[in-house]
């Protein structure tokens, strides 16, 4: 009596983790609290078990759990699977909003490939103060989902007016959405990344703002279309446009 040859197992490639530490052949790194945690506890993971790992630096490795214990594990590297490439700069500076919005447009961002998220406080913005640490762990964990192989910086949260006064020379597109300017799109036929992102708060800015932004020779006032949009919806938008017209999408 013959048998039909067992369909091959496919393994998977384990859960995709950062890690701060070096990456090497046979380099022995520790895990998180966080990290053992959900390894452990939630996954059921144990010694031996496939992970992935990248550090923004070294590309990514294909690893296993070496050991594991609690809130307490180390992983070994094995191989490297994706070596680490450049990614266009695009900075996203946004005017700080109640905690869920500042979470989704971390997340959101980090998803449409930003390398910096700037918060920024202006006359207009409804929050006083922004948990980067919070929003530094939500883009840490939406580029493990995404498949990125770098997590953007999240900056602490500054007065408007000091980051411009402290900015370099990078295009700063601003979304002027009370203004007779041109669409994002014809801007963006003439730039490409490195560039940044500005949205302000809900309301718009205030007229001293705007004034003084557009004063600056860096600064270029863009429209998004016929509607009033919501800061984050404006943020995620606008960021999509640079990426479809002038950036990775294209």
């Amino acid at each position: 009596m013959s048998t039909l040859p067992s369909a091959p197992t496919c393994q998977s490639p384990g859960p995709r983790l950062f890690t701060e530490a070096p990456l090497a052949e046979g380099a022995e790194v520790p895990a998180t609290p966080n990290q053992a945690h959900y390894l452990g506890h939630v996954m059921r993971r144990g010694p031996g078990d496939a992970v992935r790992l990248f550090n923004g630096r070294d590309g990514e490795w294909a690893a296993e759990i070496a050991t594991i214990r609690k809130d307490r594990a180390t992983f070994r590297a094995l191989a490297r699977t994706r070596p680490q490439a450049p990614e266009p700069e695009l900075r996203l500076v946004l005017a700080a909003v109640k905690r869920d919005a500042m979470d989704w447009v971390a997340e959101k961002a980090t998803e449409l490939g930003v390398t910096l998220i700037q918060p920024v406080f202006t006359r207009r913005s409804i929050a006083d103060r922004v948990n980067v640490a919070r929003l530094a762990g939500i883009a840490r964990e939406a580029a493990e989902q995404c498949e990125r192989l770098a997590v953007p910086v999240v900056a602490e949260a500054r007065p408007l007016h000091a980051v411009l006064d402290a900015w370099d020379s990078t295009p700063l597109l601003v979304a002027a959405e009370r203004r007779a300017v041109v669409p994002l799109r014809a801007a963006l036929e003439t730039l490409h990344p490195p560039l940044a992102w500005l949205v302000g708060p809900e309301g718009g800015f205030e007229r001293a703002e705007l004034d003084d932004l557009l004063r600056r020779a860096f600064v270029s006032p863009v429209a998004l279309g016929p509607r009033i949009l919501r800061t984050e919806t404006a943020a995620v938008a606008g960021l999509a446009a640079i990426q479809a017209i002038g950036g990775d999408w294209a």
